[in-house]
């Protein structure tokens, strides 16, 4: 009887790990936006070091402007979001793979994540910066000849100074940017000397210094790289996921929600005119 009980248990563990994975299989292949209703969850993929889009503070919680922006779009839905913090390098695989359903923070839409990912409308304009202390007296581009660089590794400000040699990669020392996995790791040696400038996002960058009361130390230069925009990443079959997140943006900016959370992390408005109009 035990042994009866046994293989039954059994049978039907094998069968719901089988379902499970099928399930993952299934994933990055069909619209699951009818899932993502039943079970009132979706997994969104983040780098919780990225001040102030997504990050955990002291106490471990996630918070941020994409944190607070995703989490309203989705109660519209009664759809609860479980982040996910991941290696940024790879967040283009775990969304393939089915291990996240969403790339969302601080998310650059370019046209080489567009061959791969289904992007949502554009919401907010950032774009890439050098930050440099102003004790080393750079004040131009030209300047960084044969300085060392430092960039985020999977960064879009580091696809682009691959993308676009002239602007920078011909210039800097060994024609490339030392990588790291945290923008706080390359702002800790940048501090320490042990890089000479850094590549970065201008949202990332005004907020740490002025967090660490350290904007009077350092000086921000346009890289000299076009204005890009953030947006969020789908699967490309994912489109009423993708459908839904648009209608949302628009919603919550004609209820003034949108323009309340950028408020409360910018203190002005940063909506893209894509989000103020259907």
């Amino acid at each position: 009887m035990r042994k009866l009980k046994f293989l039954i248990t059994l049978i039907i563990t094998v069968l719901i790990a089988t379902g499970c994975a099928s399930g993952g299989k299934e994933k990055p292949r069909k619209d699951n936006w009818n899932d993502f209703q039943t079970y009132k969850k979706v997994v969104i993929g983040f780098d919780n070091t990225f001040v102030p889009m997504g990050f955990q503070d002291k106490s471990g919680k996630n918070i941020g402007f994409d944190i607070d922006l995703a989490n309203a779009v989705f109660e519209k839905y009664g759809i609860k979001v479980e982040w996910q913090a991941i290696n940024w390098d790879l967040k283009e695989t775990e969304l393939k793979n089915g291990n996240i359903d969403l790339i969302w923070n601080g998310y650059s839409k370019t046209e080489e994540r567009e061959s791969v990912v289904q992007f949502t409308k554009q919401y907010m304009v950032n774009e890439q910066v050098i930050v440099v202390k102003k004790s080393k007296n750079i004040k131009s581009i030209s300047q960084l000849k044969d300085k060392v660089l430092g960039a985020q590794n999977g960064s879009s400000g580091y696809d682009t100074f691959n993308e676009k040699p002239e602007v920078l990669k011909n210039i800097v020392k060994n024609n490339d940017a030392t990588q790291y996995e945290s923008f706080n790791e390359a702002l800790i040696d940048l501090e320490n000397d042990r890089i000479d400038a850094l590549l970065i996002d201008r949202v990332y960058a005004n907020y740490y210094l002025k967090q660490q009361n350290k904007l009077d130390d350092y000086s921000i230069l346009n890289a000299g790289y076009e204005s890009e925009a953030f947006a969020v990443g789908a699967r490309k079959a994912d489109i009423t996921l993708v459908n839904k997140i648009n209608e949302a943006f628009y919603e919550l900016y004609k209820t003034g929600k949108f323009q309340e959370i950028s408020k409360k992390w910018f203190g002005e408005d940063v909506a893209t005119k894509e989000v103020k109009s259907k």
